[in-house]
């Protein structure tokens, strides 16, 4: 079932991604992620209380709380350099340089959550960045 949602989530993000660069158009780019951010908590809430899961709140821990708000930074982060990259860049280059993220989550997974490195993930690695270089030069 992950894979499922692994795929469909490449398919969003690639919709994300054209329909960002044609409504970012004449709209400042830390304006469109607000919007697009106000947008992306609805629907996120929105499933929290289509699936009754609210109450779980109370029992998330104070780790969790950190590391959730971590992440919710570097999302943040992540998704005003996108609309700012696509905003004056081509599509077609910056969402290459924008998926070299693969290569850098494994090599994250190694260090800090011990995950396997394989020699397929590094094979894997060297030609997600060459096809990424190939695509952007």
């Amino acid at each position: 079932m992950w894979f499922l949602f692994a795929i469909l989530s490449a398919v969003f993000a690639a919709l994300t991604s054209i329909l960002a660069k044609i409504g970012i158009e004449g709209v400042n780019s830390n304006l469109a992620t607000a919007i697009r951010t106000i947008v992306v908590v609805i629907m996120a809430w929105g499933m929290v209380f289509l699936t009754n899961t609210q109450s779980g709140i109370a029992q998330i821990s104070k780790k969790s709380w950190i590391f959730l708000i971590l992440s919710g930074l570097a999302t943040g982060a992540s998704w005003l350099c996108y609309y700012r990259a696509l905003q004056t860049g081509e599509a077609s280059k910056v969402v290459p340089i924008d998926k070299l993220s693969v290569v850098i989550t494994l090599i994250l997974a190694f260090v800090f959550l011990h995950e396997e490195f394989t020699p397929r993930s590094l094979i894997g690695c060297v030609l997600i960045g060459a096809g990424t270089l190939i695509m952007v030069i």
